[in-house]
């Protein structure tokens, strides 16, 4: 299981390359083992290290093989659901906690980025969440609202003003926009493999190529069994989210799996280029299978919505792609797509991540629901902080919970799958 064009595209192409680790092929120790380097599990080996805890990362694959290396590259504040229902859901102490710890999150993304000069296109401009019809404007009214009398100067635009920001040209686009200036875009496996430098410089050591294939304890300590060799540790990490497999398969049976691809075209003409989102936000819409859409450095238009790149599908992705791009971008003209890759998004019933204990010493967060690249990097300082003492459980932005396959995962996963070639399919046609 390698990166390759079609696991990660654009982002392999474009990334600095990772950092030179090899295979686990010996017995080692350290204080902790993180099973997993995404943006969690690296983001918690560089806190502990600054603690002065011994950090150890395995990774069955690459650094950022999994959601981390594949995504838009949204750095969101918050997460799907609006704040009344994360606290409808979670009750006023953990919701509260939740809610401010996610708010900031962006924050600690981008300090990181500064801090320790990772190399990943990062660009705080804020994000657009754009309406379709009259219902998307109304969802995001209510959005803006629940913001706002937290204190939080998010903008609701209009829909010329939305034209504007997004350069969608197309008439009647859009029918509004919500505008947060607390976000922004990455380029996400570079914003990985950076994560994985500084905390090999900080003195983390990170195998790949290395599943965990089980765990067992003697005496309070876990040991991690690899097909190369061994790790002890009085700490697991587990943060592995909806690509998980070996001891921690639950991860990954404990969500469904939502397809999504993205479709980059060449460096759009310079005329054009800035004739589209010439702020330089990311954006998506409020359709329920819904479409995103971003600038890279080199003025790249990366397009995305719900679906797999296999088979006959990515045929039909790919003309409904170019459709759409010529509804909301007709100044574009034809367009041809350089790089295309998919992956997948874990979803939880209820659109919230997961606190687990799994056994004694052995915890992780997962199901980010789409938001990985803010929650996982600062879910990733919240394990550090626990694992050295500063919080307990009870401190925690979630409650403990215990991990239980989602039913019928199978059959909504194919839903969702065959239903989004289905859509892509009509959709955009006029």
């Amino acid at each position: 299981m390698l990166i390759d064009a079609r696991t990660h595209g654009l982002w392999q192409r474009t990334a600095p390359a990772a950092a030179p680790v090899h295979a686990l092929a010996a017995d080692v120790t350290a204080d902790a083992v993180i099973i997993g380097a995404g943006y969690t599990g690296l983001s918690t080996a560089l806190h502990l290290r600054q603690r002065g805890v011994s950090v150890i990362v395995i990774e069955a694959s690459d650094i950022g093989y999994g959601g981390s290396g594949r995504n838009v590259g949204l750095v969101n504040a918050g997460l799907w659901v609006t704040p009344e229902v994360l606290l409808r859901r979670l009750g006023p102490v953990f919701g509260e906690r939740l809610i401010g710890l996610l708010s900031d999150a962006p924050g600690l993304v981008f300090d990181l980025v500064a801090r320790h000069a990772i190399d990943c296109e990062a660009t705080r401009a804020g994000t657009l969440h754009c309406a379709v019809g009259r219902s998307g404007l109304e969802e995001l009214e209510q959005r803006a609202a629940q913001w706002i009398a937290r204190g939080v100067p998010v903008q609701l635009l209009g829909a010329s003003e939305t034209s504007d920001r997004t350069g969608s040209a197309g008439r009647h686009a859009y029918a509004g926009a919500l505008f947060d200036a607390r976000a922004g875009t990455v380029q996400p496996l570079a914003y990985v493999r950076g994560l994985a430098r500084a905390a090999l410089a900080g003195g983390a050591r990170v195998f790949v190529q290395s599943p965990a294939l089980s765990a067992t304890r003697d005496a309070g300590t876990w040991t991690v069994s690899t097909p190369g060799g061994r790790v002890s540790a009085q700490w697991i990490v587990v943060a592995t989210d909806a690509y998980a497999h070996g001891p921690w398969q639950i991860v990954r049976e404990e969500q469904v799996r939502l397809p999504y691809f993205n479709l980059a075209t060449a460096p759009l003409d310079p005329g054009v280029r800035e004739s589209v989102l010439p702020r330089r936000e990311g954006a998506w819409d409020t359709r329920q299978a819904l479409s995103s859409f971003r600038l890279d450095a080199a003025g790249r238009l990366i397009f995305g919505s719900v679906g797999s790149l296999r088979g006959r599908a990515a045929g039909v992705h790919e003309a409904w792609a170019r459709r759409a791009l010529r509804r909301i971008f007709p100044q574009l003209g034809e367009v041809g797509f350089e790089a295309t890759w998919y992956g997948h998004i874990g979803m939880t019933n209820d659109n919230l991540p997961r606190f687990h204990v799994f056994a004694p010493n052995v915890i992780g967060f997962n199901g980010y629901n789409g938001r990985g690249i803010a929650p996982g990097t600062v879910f990733g300082r919240i394990l550090a902080e626990l694992i050295i003492g500063n919080l307990h459980y009870a401190d925690l932005p979630l409650p403990v919970s215990q991990p239980r396959p989602c039913a019928a995962r199978y059959l909504r996963e194919r839903f969702y799958d065959i239903g989004a070639e289905a859509l892509h399919l009509t959709a955009a046609r006029f």
